[in-house]
């Protein structure tokens, strides 16, 4: 018989999340998921998701009627966005810099795509000719890309894509989950056709709902592939041309019904993590975005230099470093997880490790959301410094904090 008494109320031990993701939270995101939930049909509710339209509208700089949640984790609204878009056998092509674009295809050919890819070393990025080279090669219908690629650290530039997508007639999709908030991503402006994000990176919040904005040309795909469930339907609702949507859960043309002015049933909508994406773009927006990607762009330079003070050095093309996430090689001799272990159990700060063929060569730390703050960077290289001293490599005493500290000098007034 299950004694009930072994399960204490949950109370997580303290910890500084310096990772590559997930992050601590905004306390004032947390406070907003404590709220009572409403009905789903309740007008406060519908007001609410109305708000978070027009909140994320202005998080992803677009005028796309589309901008909505969908329920699960990052990787949910990825899922949403391939499974809605892509009809069997498609042709789909995808850049491949880091882990996270082997998962783009991944998804891509479980939605029975026929996938195309192409890759650079781990630690660059495509000049925007090579992906228009391979376009005019492969011919896709999409192209699926990152922006943001935590495996590596790399922010791959999109300023190009869309102009070289609509030349060939190519619908563009791009993941911002690592980059969005703490980088520039300009929907509109770079004619990206589907974004799709996550809270629990530089938005601050927690993992469980992912934004997404659908521009005209992807609302067109998905809508030919309309359909509306038995039980809900009337003489009114006409099924699109094109093949259904194989997930129900994931189909978008559904869920932009239910977020729609008709309101049509699709799922009990997750109200608390609601609550959380509405917060994490209203304080965002209210610190004003443009600030709030230079203070990712602060504490990311403040930790760089505070790790060349260290003596450390670092992997990847820096010209193309993300603002949020640094790699760093672990030296020669120093065994990298007891570094990580050191730090999370001795310190309470927990550092990321890395995938395929950077397991075990690089750590990554991430200065994001909540936790792109000086007092945070400060806190992680003096740590860093005493651990690797423990273990025998020998920095510079107090380097790191100091090296961190002169660039904040230097800089004061630039951010907060």
């Amino acid at each position: 018989m299950l004694d009930i008494n072994q399960f204490d109320q949950i109370n997580p031990p303290a910890r500084l999340l310096m990772g590559p993701g997930p992050i601590n939270a905004d306390p004032r995101v947390l406070r907003a998921m404590a709220a009572q939930l409403v009905g789903q049909y309740d007008p406060a509710m519908t007001g609410y998701m109305n708000e978070v339209m027009a909140l994320y509208r202005a998080l992803f700089r677009t005028e796309n009627r589309w901008t909505m949640l969908v329920d699960g984790t990052s990787r949910a609204g990825i899922e949403a966005m391939l499974v809605s878009a892509i009809r069997p056998g498609d042709r789909v092509l995808v850049p491949v810099f880091g882990r996270f674009g082997h998962l783009l295809c991944e998804i891509a050919r479980r939605c029975r795509a026929e996938v195309h890819s192409i890759e650079v070393p781990w630690g660059q990025v495509f000049e925007p000719q090579a992906i228009e080279d391979a376009i005019q090669r492969v011919k896709p219908r999409l192209l699926l890309t990152v922006q943001g690629d935590t495996s590596t650290g790399q922010l791959q530039p999109l300023a190009e894509l869309g102009e070289i997508c609509r030349r060939h007639d190519v619908l563009l999709y791009t993941d911002v989950t690592a980059s969005v908030g703490g980088n520039v991503l300009e929907t509109d402006a770079w004619g990206l056709d589907a974004v799709s994000a996550g809270l629990q990176k530089c938005l601050g919040g927690p993992s469980g709902s992912a934004p997404v904005t659908l521009g005209p040309r992807m609302e067109e795909v998905i809508r030919r592939r309309r359909h509306v469930e038995e039980g809900i339907r009337t003489e009114a609702h006409q099924d699109g041309e094109d093949e259904m949507i194989a997930s129900n859960y994931f189909d978008l043309g559904m869920v932009m019904d239910y977020w729609g002015p008709e309101r049509l049933n699709h799922h009990t909508e997750a109200t608390s993590m609601l609550f959380a994406a509405r917060e994490c773009a209203r304080l965002i927006l209210q610190e004003g975005l443009d600030d709030t990607i230079a203070r990712h762009a602060l504490h990311g330079a403040a930790l760089l230099h505070g790790v060349r003070g260290l003596g450390l050095e670092t992997f990847g093309d820096l010209d193309h470093k993300m603002n949020n996430v640094l790699c760093v090689r672990i030296p020669e001799g120093i065994p990298g997880e007891q570094v990580r272990g050191l730090l999370l159990n001795d310190f309470g700060i927990e550092i990321g490790t890395s995938f395929g063929p950077l397991r075990g060569k690089i750590w990554r730390i991430g200065t994001m959301g909540y936790n792109a703050r000086k007092d945070c960077v400060l806190q992680t290289l003096t740590a860093l410094e005493a651990v690797l001293g423990r273990l025998g490599f020998r920095a510079p005493q107090g380097g790191g904090a100091q090296a961190a500290w002169d660039y904040y000098d230097q800089h004061a007034g630039s951010a907060s």
